[in-house]
């Protein structure tokens, strides 16, 4: 490239996010970012980007904070007058930056805002980035059904984190180029992964994703396990990121007089991937993600994947009875019984995976990702 060219990211501030365009450093591009939410904090994280965060209040008025925390009411009725739109915020950036093409992570949160924009400037090029629920989940609600149709016609690229949402992206109207079926956050930096890795025989940890909502369905695995209370007595259990009804639970039921039981909140990332290198079995659960990035921290540091499959999505990284095993239906709590029975019964098959995900996880190193992602987007300038 002799000019540098100009990608202008939409997102909100994410982990994922941060992480993905932490592979555009030093490539040659110039990176621009427009926080779809106007939260106004610059991210230290990727300080070589340029940053629009901080557009949303058209006046940061003396006491705002102090008004916003002691007469809620009023300042809604303050907001409506004192916020900006995305869709005007964001056309007068890209009139600004003046991008060589547009990239938009999450649907719902980052296209359908400023569709009307991308409609007007129908020259720029368009990536979209499908992540989770993206199209699983809303595509089942009519009024989000109906934006997906409208944005995905202008769309002219489209990274998928599993193939599903390629065959979903398809059927509601996306008629552009594939660039890829990547991690959504990126690779991972494996040779700063293997310190955090212990040897398979020394592990005893069962590691569960504590996530519960629309989404998450962690309670359904904590059933599960009361049942398995006697083939569980010697292991150390672990819910992380656990939401309150999770651990409202984990504190009413019988596992409350689990003495080898723990619920965690928030924990850091770092954390997570701590626990991940020393988890004999990871169990994640949810009716419509698609491919989570636990579930590929799980591969890459050993820990035997549990994951549930919505729509088919995980199957594309684990083949049942082999390298982990799927959940093909979440709020099945004897299903979910039966597979972890299964994996404790099966130490060969734990032993057998552990050494076929370490192999297999190459692929997810951030290098090989970020040659694949770099390609893609070099494709789109020359």
């Amino acid at each position: 490239m002799d000019k540098p060219k100009k990608i202008l990211m939409v997102a909100m501030p994410s982990l994922h996010f941060f992480r993905w365009t932490e592979q555009l450093k030093d490539s040659g591009f110039e990176v621009y970012w427009f926080d779809i939410i106007g939260s106004g904090q610059h991210s230290e994280r990727i300080n070589w980007v340029h940053q629009k965060v901080d557009w949303k209040l058209k006046y940061d008025f003396p006491g705002r904070h102090t008004v916003k925390k002691n007469f809620p009411k009023v300042y809604l009725n303050i907001q409506k007058i004192n916020e900006r739109e995305a869709s005007k915020a964001f056309e007068e950036y890209l009139l600004s930056v003046q991008p060589d093409m547009v990239h938009s992570f999450a649907l719902y949160v980052a296209c359908t805002p400023i569709l009307e924009v991308m409609e007007r400037h129908n020259s720029v090029p368009w990536i979209y980035s499908s992540w989770g629920s993206d199209l699983y989940y809303f595509q089942n609600i009519p009024e989000y059904l109906k934006d997906i149709k409208r944005v995905l016609p202008r769309l002219n690229y489209l990274f998928a984190d599993c193939n599903r949402d390629v065959q979903i992206a398809r059927k509601h109207g996306f008629k552009g180029e594939l660039l890829g079926v990547v991690p959504g956050g990126g690779g991972f930096h494996l040779n700063d992964l293997k310190g955090y890795i212990w040897p398979v025989e020394n592990r005893n940890l069962i590691l569960i994703k504590g996530f519960q909502g629309r989404s998450g369905r962690a309670l359904q695995v904590l059933k599960a396990i009361e049942e398995l209370q006697d083939k569980l007595k010697s292991s150390e259990i672990i819910v992380f990121g656990a939401a309150e009804e999770v651990i409202q639970y984990a504190e009413k039921s019988t596992l409350k007089s689990w003495s080898n039981l723990k619920c965690l909140d928030r924990i850091s990332h770092g954390d997570v991937l701590k626990l991940m290198g020393k988890a004999l079995i990871y169990v994640g659960s949810s009716n419509s993600d698609g491919m989570p990035n636990t579930l590929l921290e799980a591969i890459c540091l050993g820990a035997f994947p549990i994951q549930s499959n919505p729509g088919g999505a995980t199957e594309d990284v684990i083949a049942h009875g082999e390298n982990g095993l799927l959940i093909q239906d979440c709020e099945n709590i004897k299903e979910l019984k039966n597979l972890i029975e299964n994996a404790l019964n099966n130490p060969d098959l734990i032993s057998r995976a552990n050494q076929l995900n370490l192999k297999h996880s190459k692929q997810f190193d951030f290098n090989v990702i970020r040659q694949q992602v770099l390609s893609k987007y070099l494709s789109l300038v020359d």
